[in-house]
């Protein structure tokens, strides 16, 4: 039920100079270094917000908003509309005035929420949830319109990372994949990274060297170049038998009997979509430009038009050592903050991967 703020000594060890102690254990929050605003959420759906003084050596509670029912999950405090936007366990997605404490409005979400971005030019916020499922939210002062849904997890969003520039959505899922949505160019494409073993548990975008950094559960750290001419996956075919060979998948009976060949496993080539039997998918292949970075399963035909060069890495593969909960990237100095589930807080310099 602690807050605690980490100031460097001179010796060049951390050490805390606040201790506080919150009346509900809290879940998450979110600091502004421009006017030293620190937002906490709790467990009793609750946000405090504490004002921490230019030492770092005092934090001054200022107000507390009831935003939620139960367990605030994530918040975000936008500067240029003084707007406090949050999401909760009760499905509930929330956003209150900075200043005067009142609750502008909400939108009930189809599950618990645990991704949450906004766009200030366009004021569209980006709602990931439990059920794989992104939504977009236009926000005016007192009211919200919905503007549209996808869904293209299995697992749900755990992490979403918004780039304003570029005007794409990053998502990660449960389902160990990072998905890119074009939402800009209005295209519809959709790009999946595969890089973790684990659930994503966080997302951080780089700018500058349009590089993106995905923790996991896993303890990797995959830092991923985004300035390359990335492939959509195509959709699996659907087929009663190998579009290879010909020979016939498990349940079609009648190709079976009039062949009087038993029935093969149906398997899918990563690179074609096309549906194949596992004698005509032998081989495997990683496919980077398509989010692959581990080697899958490939057709035959697929695997020998696949160049060396079209196998070169596109990301990066750093172990953090320890099980990834929150991750903070600090860009200007090119610092990645990672805390886990054994309450180590690791401070990393991301320099020499990420420029």
């Amino acid at each position: 039920r602690t807050v605690r703020v980490w100031l460097k000594r001179d010796s060049g060890q951390y050490w805390p100079s606040i201790y506080h102690a919150m009346p509900s254990p809290c879940s998450c929050m979110s600091f502004n270094p421009e006017t030293r605003r620190l937002s906490i959420g709790l467990d009793n759906g609750t946000i405090s917000e504490f004002i921490l003084s230019e030492d770092y050596n005092k934090m001054t509670l200022v107000k507390s908003y009831q935003a939620h029912q139960s367990r605030v999950i994530m918040i975000l405090f936008v500067l240029e509309m003084e707007w406090v936007l949050s999401t909760g366990q009760d499905k509930h997605f929330t956003w209150h005035c900075s200043e005067s404490g009142q609750r502008l409005g909400g939108y009930r979400t189809s599950a618990g929420a645990c991704g949450l971005q906004f766009d200030v030019e366009t004021r569209h916020v980006f709602v990931g949830d439990h059920s794989g499922q992104v939504t977009i939210l236009k926000l005016e002062q007192e009211s919200c319109s919905l503007v549209t849904t996808f869904k293209g997890h299995t697992g749900g969003v755990t992490a979403l990372c918004w780039d304003p520039i570029q005007r794409v959505l990053f998502s990660g899922s449960s389902d160990h994949s990072i998905i890119m949505w074009d939402i800009g160019g209005r295209k519809g494409t959709a790009i999946e990274l595969q890089g973790h073993n684990d659930k994503v548990q966080s997302l951080s975008y780089a700018h500058h060297t349009r590089q993106l950094i995905s923790c996991g559960a896993d303890g990797g750290i995959v830092v991923w170049n985004m300035d390359v001419e990335r492939q959509e996956t195509p959709e699996w075919l659907d087929s009663d038998s190998c579009q290879k060979c010909d020979q016939p998948f498990f349940w079609n009976f009648k190709q079976m009997w009039d062949s009087k060949k038993i029935g093969l496993r149906q398997h899918h080539c990563r690179k074609c979509g096309k549906a194949v039997c596992g004698k005509c998918s032998s081989k495997r292949s990683s496919i980077p430009l398509m989010g692959f970075e581990f080697e899958v399963r490939v057709c035959d035909t697929c695997h020998d038009s696949i160049t060396e060069e079209e196998r070169a890495p596109t990301a990066t593969f750093h172990d953090s050592k320890h099980n990834i909960v929150h991750v903070h990237f600090d860009a200007t100095r090119g610092w990645l903050l990672t805390s886990g589930t054994d309450k180590v807080i690791k401070l990393w310099d991301m320099t020499p991967v990420v420029s």
